[in-house]
């Protein structure tokens, strides 16, 4: 009996000495838009599937006003990480805010130019003097159409562009009050899904805009590295699957999001959408920046005074927190 005693005594704290078998490390994540928005499915995909649990996380998703305010939370320590696009910081870091990206979600650019066919727009250079809708005027959609623009020799006066908000683009569009928007793959999706012809055309062969990207500040990277690492390979593993399996991923985002109740095929075909517009293939490169290109958005940005200066590109994205 007092060996048994013993042993047990001896286990407890042995298990003392080791802590919760099962702590989970608290973080906070700011989305820059409505959580529940399809292009933010692997976010809620790795959490419903454990994904952040293995990593040893419980993240918290909260949702701030747009990424470069969500970029600004981040640097001040009101949220642990954050999202934005890949070429956030290279905006935010000429301000003072000590962020970059440490994850890029996706090969591509986030955004397209969407046409009305009634609109007759067969090319860029088609814009002039049109009605063309954008999220707000301190947006991505907005910098891309000028990008797009510009490559056709046009600048921002040769046509209405009008920032209309998330709703008005959509609403806009199907009423016949724009006949073009700079927008994402769901906006696309809910244009058409109410009837309205469309043409869609793809920015990045004249211009290398960006997709989404985690972002984190240099304080947290310094201090808390495992933690960056362990979120940003459980997201990367979701959104390999998003790539590779759109219909199972459809169903396990939708049983995630609640309120996308029955929607499974209209998420999967979005979905599609973002795995050939803006995801590209998975592979060995997921997650990964490429300094050409943001050096190339950074020149586009200083020549059009979009930002008063140039930062240095390594200081605005690092490839280290993606793999073991």
């Amino acid at each position: 009996m007092l060996k048994t005693i013993k042993l047990a005594v001896l286990a407890a704290a042995v298990l003392a000495a080791a802590g919760p078998a099962h702590a989970q490390t608290k973080l906070t994540y700011l989305f820059p838009a409505p959580d529940f928005l399809p292009a933010f499915s692997p976010f809620h995909i790795a959490r419903a599937k454990g994904y952040y649990k293995a990593e040893g996380l419980e993240p918290t998703f909260q949702v701030g006003k747009g990424g470069a305010d969500v970029a600004k939370q981040v640097g001040v320590g009101n949220a642990d990480l954050g999202g934005g696009i890949g070429d956030t910081a290279i905006i935010v870091r000429a301000n003072g805010v000590e962020v970059r990206g440490v994850a890029l979600l996706g090969a591509r650019t986030l955004t397209q130019i969407t046409a009305r066919k009634d609109a007759n727009i067969k090319s860029f250079k088609d814009l002039k003097g049109k009605k063309i809708g954008v999220l707000a005027f301190q947006d991505t959609t907005f910098y891309n159409l000028l990008g797009a623009m510009k490559s056709a020799g046009l600048g921002r006066d040769d046509a209405s562009v009008q920032a209309v908000g998330a709703a008005g683009v959509v609403k806009l569009m199907i009423s016949g009050d724009l006949q073009a928007i700079s927008g994402v793959p769901e906006w696309t999706a809910a244009i058409e899904a109410a009837g309205i012809a469309v043409d869609v055309y793809e920015i990045e062969p004249v211009f290398p805009a960006m997709a989404q990207a985690i972002l984190a500040s240099d304080r947290i990277l310094k201090e808390k590295p495992q933690l960056v690492k362990g979120f940003v390979r459980a997201t990367l593993k979701a959104l390999g699957e998003v790539i590779s399996n759109p219909e199972q991923a459809s169903k396990d985002y939708v049983a995630a999001v609640p309120q996308h109740a029955g929607k499974e095929k209209q998420m999967e075909a979005i979905m599609r959408r973002y795995g050939r517009l803006v995801y590209g293939p998975a592979g060995t490169n997921l997650g990964k920046f490429d300094e050409k290109r943001l050096a190339a958005v950074q020149k586009f940005y200083v020549d059009n005074k979009i930002v008063q200066k140039a930062v240095p590109i390594k200081d605005t994205y690092t490839n280290d927190m993606i793999g073991k």
